[in-house]
């Protein structure tokens, strides 16, 4: 079989970690696996490079910030092949280009565009181990770009569809995908299985574990994805097409998004165009638009509230506060959270809503805005109830059994 291994900054956190890494490769080769190896930077080392290059400038170019921030990533790749040509195993370490990871021109988050994937064949063809730099590609200018925080992750996903590998495993700190985190509820469970779509939904809405570009390419590549941890040999999780095993599971996990702040716009014109006009400014200054509620119209007014990152709302409030020419009053509240039941089962099972508004309701929890979709059942809560609705929820589907 032809696997490729992903290990993120905290596995490859330092020289003993590599070593660490190294043994767990070499043992997966001699069980006679082809393998390519995907790594990210050791841990730490992408923060000091931009602090190094902040210096300098408050504000660098762009393209020489992919230049120096790609380093990171093949410094571990040549150390990994260092170790384990010493083991006696023969490897290589390559760059993104070497690679042949094509990417679009939009550095420092950058997009794949192609990926030619002869010279990493070759190298398995001849018995060798492949160690590729994470996170890094080429334009068609011969620049070298980045994919932006978690990229690593998209690239090992990408490699993996590139080269047809029977699977991508995805090596980090935690041993899998859990109902939901563990440090709010210590009866959290592993899942064995998710389906593509409920970890997109589950990795949209907080969950850290994976990053959703890469989850959505391995859904279009159809690339199985396994998350498990350097550390241990548990089995993890796999992420793959959904079944109808997994159908027969109501809800899978609890996932709570603390960065959300809430805007509730009062007295609003009901006129064509103005909500038009108001999402477009937001736009504009690149305010990302999350939950959207509006009241029926009396009187020719209505309300209309929506959430936006927290780290965004001074953006948000700027452009309301210029547009108050048709917004009667207007609320910011970035003390909120977004806590959402995921679940591919709640396409063929009713009341999967019911029961978490009651469960919510039983602990007086207010629910402040709703929002569904076909695996999801979404509510913003005050933040301070957040890990309380959390376990809540997670006891009321029961997924701590």
């Amino acid at each position: 079989m032809l696997i490729v291994h992903k290990y993120g900054g905290t596995s490859v956190g330092d020289l003993e970690r590599i070593g660490n890494v190294a043994t767990r490769v070499a043992k997966a080769k001699e069980a006679g696996d082809d393998i390519v190896v995907v790594v990210s930077a050791m841990s730490g080392e992408t923060n000091k490079l931009t602090d190094f290059a902040k210096h300098f400038s408050e504000n660098p170019s762009k393209r020489e910030m992919d230049m120096l921030l790609s380093s990171g990533e093949r410094v571990t790749a040549a150390l990994l092949a260092i170790a384990l040509q010493e083991k006696g195993l023969p490897a290589i370490a390559m760059t993104g280009r070497q690679a042949g990871i094509l990417t679009d021109d939009s550095h420092t988050y950058a997009r794949i565009e192609a990926i030619d994937p002869t010279a990493m064949q070759t190298e398995i063809d001849a018995g060798k181990i492949v160690i590729v730099s994470g996170f890094q590609g080429i334009n068609s200018d011969g620049s070298v770009t980045t994919l932006g925080r978690g990229g690593s992750d998209l690239s090992a996903v990408a490699i993996a569809g590139a080269l047809k590998a029977d699977a991508c495993e995805i090596y980090s700190d935690v041993d899998g995908i859990y109902t939901t985190d563990p440090r709010i509820e210590p009866k959290a469970k592993k899942m064995d299985f998710i389906s593509y779509d409920e970890m997109l939904e589950l990795a949209s809405l907080g969950a850290k574990v994976l990053q959703n570009r890469s989850v959505e390419l391995a859904k279009k590549l159809k690339v199985k994805i396994i998350a498990k941890s350097s550390f241990s040999d548990a089995e993890g999780t796999v992420i793959a097409e959904e079944t109808e095993e997994m159908e027969a599971v109501l809800v899978s996990g609890i996932a709570v998004d603390r960065n959300q702040a809430r805007v509730s716009l009062r007295e609003v014109s009901d006129k064509p165009g103005i909500a038009a006009e108001i999402f477009s400014k937001l736009s504009e200054e690149n305010v990302n638009v999350d939950m959207i509620i509006q009241n029926a119209s009396t009187h020719g007014a209505t309300n209309l509230g929506f959430t936006v990152p927290s780290s965004e709302i001074k953006n948000a409030r700027g452009v309301m506060e210029a547009f108050d020419h048709d917004i009667g009053s207007m609320d910011f509240d970035d003390s909120v959270c977004k806590v959402s039941v995921v679940g591919v089962g709640m396409k063929s099972h009713t009341g999967v809503a019911a029961t978490a508004f009651c469960a919510l309701a039983k602990e007086n929890i207010n629910i402040e805005m709703i929002s569904t979709s076909e695996i999801k059942v979404s509510v913003i809560v005050s933040e301070k109830y957040a890990e309380l609705a959390v376990r809540t929820l997670h006891a009321a589907y029961n997924l701590d059994k």
